[in-house]
């Protein structure tokens, strides 16, 4: 049994061949579909985030309009980019959202992608400290919102405030208890896969991974699962982690599936440099008949590997194409294998 969600990149342009044609049309179509997609049975709608791009950007007002509108779904993003946040902002808003989806939060944080503009987090009021890459910013960001997230006192009361205290140090509230488990890290490699595993957070597998064997994706995910799962195990965290990893499917049943997708078929995973020091490899859609889909994911290992499946969906084509997308996904693929 695996749990399937979606995960949207939120993209909108004001192309006539958008549904998706302004911010305000793809988060209200993000909250729709995350609706439709509990109707169907889905277990999870993920959203991406991505600064100074025509997509999905502030996470956590979004996931709490869709923690209210729904009662059962798993809400997550996949990923927070740490590099550009506050860490108490960040558990503050957190807590808040969690709360108001009654703990259904699953929150993927890790240090980012690429990015739009030349090292945005500086124009959020972040530079890594001396001695120090963005990577380890993103990566002290982290630590400290996690340590703030487990709901111990650590700040000073004021002996005059404005407000009565209650005694000992001072958390941050809202506090949402059991939120700290439900914390992800976006592993682009195997070195930070078990970095998160050392900080007891679960795992989340892209599409895009570092180049480190020269394999498929497929297969360098299943070893860094594995590599997780064994650093993982030396500790002590008190419960037992979840492993996602993401997908682009798209089951051909309609004419309208083959005029939009029959170019895909013959995806292969594609190997490259995403800057001057980093090779990577990003993988292939899955495009096909069913029949043909379940075959081929069959043999996907790190799928195999995972509790969750997320889903890429192609959102400015509607919240109507992509509720369908997602029932023939559930029905004559996730079925057949035995995931749902």
């Amino acid at each position: 049994m695996k749990k399937i969600g979606f995960l949207s990149f939120g993209h909108w342009t004001p192309s006539p061949h958008s549904h998706t044609q302004s911010s305000q049309d793809a988060l209200l179509q993000s909250i729709d579909l995350a609706v439709a997609a509990e109707e169907l049975g889905a277990d999870g709608a993920y959203f991406r985030v991505h600064h100074f791009a025509r997509q999905l950007a502030s996470p956590f007002p979004l996931l709490a309009a869709v923690g209210a509108k729904t009662r059962r779904i798993e809400i997550g993003t996949g990923i927070i980019d740490m590099r550009y946040e506050n860490p108490g902002y960040f558990a503050e808003d957190a807590g808040a959202a969690d709360l108001i989806a009654e703990g259904r939060l699953q929150l993927g944080i890790s240090r980012g992608s690429p990015e739009q503009v030349v090292e945005g987090y500086r124009y959020f009021g972040y530079q890594p400290a001396q001695g120090e890459t963005d990577a380890d910013m993103g990566r002290r960001h982290a630590e400290v919102a996690l340590k703030m997230l487990e709901g111990e006192g650590f700040a000073e009361p004021n002996p005059r405030p404005m407000f009565p205290n209650p005694p000992g140090l001072l958390r941050l509230e809202p506090h949402s208890e059991g939120l700290r488990q439900r914390i992800w890290w976006g592993a682009g490699s195997n070195a930070t896969a078990e970095w998160a595993a050392t900080m007891g957070m679960n795992l989340m597998s892209s599409t895009l991974k570092d180049d480190e064997s020269g394999e498929p994706l497929h297969v360098q995910q299943r070893k860094q699962i594995q590599a997780f799962r064994a650093e993982w195990s030396r500790h002590d965290h008190g419960f037992e982690p979840r492993v996602s990893v993401s997908r682009s499917i798209i089951p051909i049943v309609s004419d309208q599936d083959r005029a939009y997708f029959i170019g895909q078929r013959e995806s292969q995973d594609k190997f490259g440099h995403i800057d001057e020091n980093t090779r990577a490899v990003f993988g292939r859609s899955y495009t096909a008949e069913p029949d043909d889909l379940v075959e081929q994911l069959a043999g996907d290992e790190a799928v195999h590997e995972a509790d969750t499946v997320l889903v890429t969906v192609p959102n400015q084509l509607g919240v109507d194409y992509n509720t369908q997308v997602l029932n023939n996904i559930l029905e004559h693929v996730a079925k057949p294998l035995g995931w749902h």
